[in-house]
């Protein structure tokens, strides 16, 4: 089975902001670049616009912690337990055996997924008390965020995807279950596209193998890559002059395509203080 992305950010209508007056926009627009700006030379580089996008990303996962935090704790003590997750995620307090497998093959998937769900819960967990704080919340929901969760998701990864227990992931082991068809000439695109990801993408000294660093970047998504990715992306679409960054002019005269990407995050910033106004 292929990884999906730890994380997911909230919904958010693309075009909200165009509720705001043309004025109002560019008002708030004009805030946020000087803060993009951070040495105050007046114009956007990759690197400011790359470090502002990275910011964004980790203030909404946090925003989204807090709001589920606050769904998840019940008794409103400040921690999360397992009996309140689970009650929140499941409607009932479910308790797996570790050691006895179960005949039925949904109820067998099930169980395994509880049990990596109870172990990332309490590896999270930093000190002796039950239960999650907010801060231990966040690194249980995402670990990319927590840098002392980095080997748990490693060895988590090896444990589903090392069938040989090299400590080493295989193409084949990427691939996971799939068999060509004996009667298919060629593998099916999304076979060749996942192969070529392996190659091209993860596999960085072309050993033929991910290491455990190797595995992480398939693993977790790189907030880096991508943050570095829209800001050449922004630079390459709104350069006018070609100077390799951008001027506040350059941005106003073809806003729509600023407020629509991951540097406003779709322009959900022009509705949020914290952006247009208070230090991010």
């Amino acid at each position: 089975c292929f990884v999906t992305p730890v994380i997911i950010f909230p919904l958010f209508p693309i075009f909200e902001y165009t509720k705001l007056s043309l004025e109002e926009q560019q008002k708030r627009l004009k805030a946020i670049i000087k803060k993009i700006d951070v040495d105050s030379d007046g114009f956007l580089t990759d690197d400011e616009l790359s470090s502002w996008i990275q910011q964004s990303f980790k203030h909404y996962v946090t925003q989204e912690a807090k709001q589920q935090f606050g769904e998840y704790d019940k008794d409103g003590d400040g921690l999360v337990s397992w009996e309140e997750y689970n009650i929140q995620m499941y409607d009932r307090l479910i308790d797996f055996d570790e050691n006895t497998v179960l005949q039925d093959q949904e109820e067998e998937s099930f169980r395994q997924l509880h049990l990596k769900d109870k172990k990332r819960f309490e590896k999270a967990s930093r000190d002796e008390v039950p239960g999650l704080n907010l801060n231990e919340f966040i690194a249980f929901e995402h670990p990319e965020e927590a840098e002392y969760m980095t080997e748990f998701v490693i060895q988590e990864a090896l444990e589903e995807h090392d069938k040989n227990g090299d400590g080493l992931v295989s193409l084949e082991e990427f691939l996971g279950d799939y068999r060509r068809d004996p009667t298919a000439n060629e593998d099916p695109e999304w076979i060749l596209v996942e192969k070529d990801r392996f190659v091209n993408d993860y596999d960085k000294d072309n050993d033929g193998k991910l290491s455990p660093q190797e595995l992480l970047t398939w693993v977790v998504p790189n907030n880096q890559g991508i943050a570095q990715e829209e800001a050449l992306h922004l630079i390459e679409e709104m350069d006018l002059n070609d100077d390799k960054k951008l001027s506040e002019a350059e941005i106003l005269e073809n806003q729509d395509l600023f407020l629509t990407s991951e540097a406003t995050d779709y322009g959900r910033q022009l509705h949020d203080e914290r952006f247009y106004h208070q230090e991010l």
